[in-house]
């Protein structure tokens, strides 16, 4: 009797526990979506915690948005840190006391009227699948008050979507995995 020939199938991050992050992924400058001596540079940052709010040390996070313009940009070439060219995407490893930070712009408004955001995803041990979620600047809180998404949860919701503008001009983001003030996390229908 024959057999039929054994398929090596790769598993693929969606379907593997890490941590495996530190292995081709980080590259050079990778959370620095524009120089730090660029006059519009912001630093985005904070702390990821789980249930427990312990520290997750071995996670890695990526960012996606708009310029300071609320353009938003689509060319080649995302892992290009010249120092000139802003890509919008962003990527970094969470630090062993489980702090991660980007030097980055603040997002304009991508239409009239709506409130700016930055696209966050989590990669973490434990999780099967990534999490996304949004970042919220603090200022304009008409726009705030009439997003869509923010206009959908409840008040203690929506403080964990809303970003934190510090006194040196920070933006501090805490991600909570779950359990008490646990971040909102967004489901895509084409990425479940």
């Amino acid at each position: 009797m024959s057999q039929a020939p054994k398929l090596k199938l790769a598993p693929t991050p969606g379907q593997t526990i890490g941590p495996f992050y530190g292995y081709a992924l980080p590259f050079e400058k990778d959370n620095e979506l524009v120089n730090q001596a660029n006059p519009n540079s912001v630093r985005l940052h904070g702390v990821i915690t789980d249930g427990k709010g312990e520290v997750i040390p071995d996670s890695l996070l990526e960012i996606w948005q708009a310029d300071e313009n609320g353009n938003v940009i689509s060319r080649d070439g995302s892992l290009v840190r010249d120092g000139y060219t802003f890509t919008g995407w962003g990527r970094t490893a969470v630090d062993n006391v489980g702090h991660y930070t980007f030097t980055t712009v603040n997002p304009g408004a991508t239409e009239e009227g709506k409130a700016p955001f930055i696209m966050l995803t989590v990669f973490a041990r434990g999780l099967l699948n990534r999490l996304f979620t949004r970042i919220y600047l603090p200022e304009d809180t008409a726009a705030l008050a009439a997003d869509p998404l923010l206009s959908s949860l409840t008040e203690e919701q929506r403080k964990t979507l809303i970003a934190t503008r510090e006194e040196d001009g920070s933006l501090r983001f805490d991600i909570r995995l779950q359990g008490e003030h646990e971040t909102v996390f967004l489901s895509y229908p084409r990425e479940s």
